[in-house]
């Protein structure tokens, strides 16, 4: 090829061209245009006008092994090295490479020895006056994997969503059927944000007027600042809960309990009201705090509770044995990061999300035994704020005894129609498909060969296979004790 020739061609196509080839690049030989074509491009082919390959050449040896005998594509058609789907492509390159010494780019895809589709792009140039073309290609693959990464996160992000979606409607129809009068009150201006109906009939109130005003006004005087009060103190994180109030006129009474929760950069209180003779025949507050701190000490999952900077101050049973300690005293002023994490840091990690976002979820790390034990676990996380002290509770949970499938083993077999929904996308149809069907045949051949007392020549008649073939499934899913292909035990 010779680049004088290219550069003197007039062309169409958005290609800008050396303005002096002559002076810059001398007398190119047709060895160093080899060179550069084949360093500059990731496949190069010369084809003929009819797309038979002449000669090709590859950058990487890693991409040439990706097909089975390269050297075997001269004197073949182009076509014959792509999908179906991308042989009407070459036709359309090579007239625009006619017409216009330059074709655009287009993406071809070759079939690999693994028997996977490699995506390639490329563009062909005329070359002199020969009826040659240079097609010059482009591995699409990293592209390709990037595109595949985006579109998992897209079908996790629209999962989430979807959770979320259901999490916001369980909640919508827990509030609104509440029997109990709720509402949900801005921390920093005490208006009413929410209000399920049972408070709007409690308030006399309609639901215009009610949200987005100031906290309902028939409440007693008295009533009023012992909600203040109670404000104040959950803010506070002393420790009272709930207190006693009477409706201004009826005099009802009731026990109203409050709790704080944080939105964002906002904060709001959830206050509910509940009928002092019903809230008198409900067991104690310190009565369900203790079986409460009884659980959480007995709790299957790992419970440690922390300082600011991490030093332990509480752990339950599961954490000592999971940590392979003796006893409590043995984590009193230890750091959680002791037994938490791969490295150092992990927990740097989790610490800037907890001071920062208040919460962790379901991050994924280790715990390490003291005994040199080391289990895969997940940590979920929560900052507390008490006052002007902060801490940290961690709930640790194992997850080194899940069944987790071998790479590449998308069996579907018995999973959840939520399962199968997160194969799709991630991995081809014709893979589920012929999984599946892998597991229907090795479970009919086990239940054939019981059926039968182990007796093979039955077992075959009954599926309506030849010995010789029940034999080779045999082998294929591990089910032979040994026994030869010619021999069965009638």
């Amino acid at each position: 090829m010779q680049w004088r020739a290219l550069a003197s061609q007039k062309t169409e196509a958005p290609v800008t061209l050396f303005q002096a080839p002559k002076r810059t690049l001398g007398d190119l030989d047709a060895e160093a245009a080899a060179t550069v074509i084949a360093t500059a491009a990731d496949v190069a082919l010369v084809v003929d006008r009819h797309g038979v390959i002449q000669d090709l050449a590859f950058s990487r040896d890693d991409l040439a092994a990706e097909f089975a005998e390269p050297s075997a594509w001269i004197g073949r058609n182009w076509t014959e090295m792509l999908v179906d789907e991308s042989r009407p492509k070459v036709r359309a390159l090579l007239d625009e490479a006619s017409g216009t010494t330059t074709s655009r780019w287009r993406q071809l895809n070759h079939r690999s020895v693994s028997g996977a589709e490699l995506p390639v792009l490329y563009s062909v140039v005329k070359v002199g006056a020969r009826d040659s073309f240079v097609a010059v290609g482009r591995d699409l693959r990293t592209l390709a994997s990037l595109q595949q990464r985006l579109v998992e996160a897209q079908i996790s992000m629209e999962r989430d969503y979807s959770r979320l979606r259901h999490v916001e409607t369980r909640y919508r129809i827990l509030f609104q059927t509440s029997a109990e009068p709720v509402l949900v009150v801005d921390a920093a201006t005490d208006k009413v944000v929410e209000a399920n109906p049972a408070a709007i009939r409690l308030f006399g109130d309609s639901v215009g007027r009610m949200i987005g005003g100031d906290f309902p006004s028939n409440v007693t005087p008295d009533g009023l600042q012992s909600l203040r009060g109670l404000s104040t103190s959950v803010r506070a994180g002393i420790g009272v809960d709930e207190v006693r109030i009477h409706l201004a006129g009826t005099g009802q009474e009731f026990v109203v309990a409050t709790a704080l929760f944080r939105q964002a950069a906002s904060a709001f209180y959830l206050i509910r009201f509940t009928p002092a003779h019903i809230a008198s025949a409900l067991p104690a507050r310190s009565d369900a705090q203790a079986r409460l701190t009884a659980f959480l000490r007995n709790a299957p999952d790992a419970i440690a509770l922390t300082d600011a900077e991490g030093r332990i101050e509480l752990v339950n049973a599961a954490f000592l044995q999971m940590a392979q300690l003796i006893g409590e005293e043995q984590t009193r002023g230890e750091t959680i990061d002791r037994w938490l994490g791969r490295s150092d840091v992990d927990m740097r990690v989790v610490m800037a999300n907890l001071r920062q976002h208040g919460s962790v979820h379901l991050f994924s790390t280790v715990l390490r035994g003291e005994l040199g034990a080391v289990l895969d676990v997940e940590v979920s996380a929560n900052a507390q704020l008490d006052g002007d002290r902060t801490s940290f509770g961690f709930m640790i949970r194992n997850v080194g005894r899940r069944l987790v499938a071998p790479p590449g083993d998308h069996r579907i077999l018995g999973r959840s129609p939520e399962d199968l929904k997160d194969l799709i996308g991630r991995v081809p149809l014709k893979d589920i498909v012929r999984d599946t069907t892998d597991v229907i045949e090795r479970l009919s051949i086990e239940a054939a060969l019981e059926l039968t007392g182990d007796n093979r020549a039955s077992a075959a008649e009954m599926l309506g296979l030849s010995r010789q073939s029940l034999y080779v499934k045999l082998r294929r899913y591990g089910l032979t004790d040994g026994a030869g292909d010619g021999g069965d035990e009638d």
